[in-house]
């Protein structure tokens, strides 16, 4: 039973303990307050009835020396009738015995009547006067006893070191303790259920907020949600206590956990593009070798053969379907080559004269900005190739009517170029595989998908960077190129 609670959610596991505490606590408390007023109610009755049964004592010496019982009647009396009726201390009975332990007078003569010896009277009263009289210290003394019913006060009637016997007051408890003890008992009771009124809900309230970030950031760990997880940091405990640091912490391991995750990803990423360019490189160069000899003897055909008019066509669209190979073939094997010269100013003018035809049958807007004014350490073919194809795809992807815009800025060491449409964003299937070969990703569906590819390849051998960034209705592709004399393609 205790392990299947101890399995319980935090959140209702610290309500509980803290009801469970505070429950304990306050009755405790209550009932150490509740034994406290009972103690001093006791005590304030007996200081009281023992200076009541001192001072009727004092008056009854005179009394008794002169044998005036009426007198002594009218003294032991005059608390009873005279005391308010809400005195909590009026006496029961005041009786007063003799030295042979004989009653003199009494409150009640009917119930106790004059001449009775303490033997015939209640147990009690037997008990409590044997113990006065083997008592060795008689002399301005008070004695006290409870039983079940009655508190017992005695006084001893003497002056100048002469004893005429004792006074007994007689208190019941179901009269003057018990009532106001009961009102005190209900009056604890009250602030104690007033005190868990407030501490109860104050203890859920409180367990509910320091329990709840930790209950949704478990349930977003199951769930294997970083993002939410963060967001329950940053939202629901913006305190800097031990628990908010341990949030923090657990934030920051969040974050460098999706640092790591988004690293592994592009490693990977990298690697499969490597390994794919690696394969069709490989697969292009098997190609290549008995594609070239179909190729020269078509040549060695047309050349040298004597063809009718239906073969020298068949022949034909042979050559063209072969020359057609050649060049799919060529896109894929994009190697590094020999610098042939550096890029200049005039190699960007003349890629948007070699697009411009394009923009012009989608009737698009191109915005063209290049502040490449010097001749740069980069190869021009390959770097003219890059922006070439980023164009196209962007020409081809921007709406009817649309904007192409296109950037080239020379940042001292490194030169960045910016093309960017309006046309549909990239899914997130495109864009796990959008720089793959044969990776149809138009909008016309056109084309062999080599464009991105040959450009990833492109830049990755000139030791740059491309990116995609889609915001605001636009598509960009960035990409960066260091211009050290030491990157060398």
């Amino acid at each position: 039973m205790m392990k299947r609670f101890f399995d319980l959610s935090l959140r209702y596991k610290i309500p509980i303990w803290g009801s469970f505490l505070i429950v304990v606590t306050t009755l405790l408390v209550s009932l150490s307050l509740v034994y406290k007023a009972y103690d001093d109610l006791r005590q304030n009755l007996l200081a009281g009835s023992s200076s009541l049964a001192h001072r009727l004592a004092d008056d009854l010496f005179h009394p008794l020396m002169e044998d005036d019982l009426w007198r002594a009647f009218g003294i032991i009396n005059a608390p009873l009738v005279s005391s308010h009726a809400k005195d909590i201390q009026k006496p029961r009975f005041i009786l007063v015995l003799d030295n042979e332990l004989k009653v003199v007078t009494s409150t009640d003569p009917m119930l106790i009547p004059m001449g009775t010896t303490v033997n015939q009277l209640t147990p009690e009263y037997s008990m409590f006067v044997q113990r006065i009289t083997e008592s060795k210290n008689l002399t301005n003394s008070t004695y006290d006893m409870q039983d079940e019913k009655n508190f017992y006060i005695a006084a001893p009637i003497m002056h100048d070191g002469f004893t005429l016997g004792t006074l007994i007051v007689v208190h019941a408890k179901d009269e003057i303790l018990w009532p106001r003890f009961f009102q005190i008992l209900i009056h604890g009771a009250t602030m104690g259920l007033i005190a868990l009124a407030v501490l109860l809900p104050v203890n859920w309230y409180w367990a509910h907020r320091t329990v709840r970030p930790l209950v949704l950031i478990s349930q977003r760990m199951r769930e294997n949600d970083l993002n939410a997880a963060t967001e329950v940091v940053d939202q629901l405990y913006p305190y800097h206590d031990e628990l908010g640091v341990l949030f923090q912490a657990y934030k920051r391991m969040l974050i460098e956990q999706q640092d790591k995750d988004a690293l592994e990803k592009q490693v990977v990423h990298s690697e499969r593009l490597a390994a794919v360019g690696h394969l069709a490189a490989g697969v292009a160069h098997e190609i290549n070798n008995p594609l070239g000899g179909m190729l020269t003897a078509i040549d060695t055909l047309n050349a040298y053969g004597n063809m009718d008019a239906r073969t020298a066509k068949t022949v034909a669209l042979i050559q063209r379907g072969l020359k057609q190979i050649k060049q799919t073939v060529g896109a894929l094997l994009v190697e590094a080559r020999v610098r042939n010269r550096d890029l200049e100013p005039q190699d960007v003018e003349d890629v948007r004269s070699l697009v411009f035809p394009q923009v012009q049958k989608k009737e698009l807007q191109l915005q063209w900005a290049s502040d490449l004014a010097r001749a740069v350490p980069l190869q021009a073919n390959q770097v003219r190739q890059v922006l070439i194809n980023l164009l196209l795809n962007a020409i081809q992807a921007a709406n009817c009517r649309g904007v192409v815009e296109c950037r080239v800025q020379d940042q001292g060491e490194q030169l960045l170029l910016w093309v960017e449409n309006d046309g549909k964003d990239f899914t997130p299937e495109q864009r796990a595989h959008l720089f793959e070969p044969f990776s149809p990703l138009s909008q016309s569906g056109q084309g062999h998908g080599l464009g991105l590819w040959v450009t990833y390849q492109i830049v990755q051998q000139l030791g740059g960077k491309i990116d995609l960034q889609q915001e605001n209705g636009r598509v960009r592709f960035s990409v960066t190129l260091p211009m050290a004399e030491t990157k060398q393609a």
